[in-house]
């Protein structure tokens, strides 16, 4: 008989401090994560990029995303497709903590540790 699914609360998930005013934790499936990030106003900007196709979704505040030779602000209930190895970055804006929902595909074998607590799910 297979097990039921288990259901996770992102408040309860563990976060992990990337840098100051940075934080995020995330959750994965066999294929795709997402991680829940938090970007709080003044934080500092890194730009990178990554081989993984990236969707954000910015559920609450506003964020400036520098994206190849593009610049876009994004808002609540907003999304937008960051592609492969473009380098790019984000910032919050105004005085309010911005929270996005990144969708990554494949998995990001560089944020696997922020997934521990899903173990048992895939023995």
């Amino acid at each position: 008989m297979a097990t039921a699914p288990k259901v996770y609360q992102w408040s309860r998930l563990p976060k992990e401090v990337v840098r100051e005013g940075v934080s995020r934790t995330a959750f994965r499936g066999d294929n795709a994560m997402m991680v829940m990030n938090w970007l709080e106003p003044g934080m500092e900007k890194k730009p990178h990029s990554h081989p993984f196709e990236q969707l954000a979704f910015i559920l609450s505040g506003r964020v400036r995303f520098e994206i190849g030779d593009d610049v876009v602000e994004v808002g609540a209930g907003e999304v937008l497709r960051i592609p492969p190895d473009v380098v790019h970055c984000g910032e919050a804006l105004g005085d309010e903590v911005a929270v996005n929902l990144d969708v990554f595909a494949p998995l990001r074998s560089d944020y696997m540790h922020l997934t521990e607590y899903q173990e048992a799910d895939f023995d």
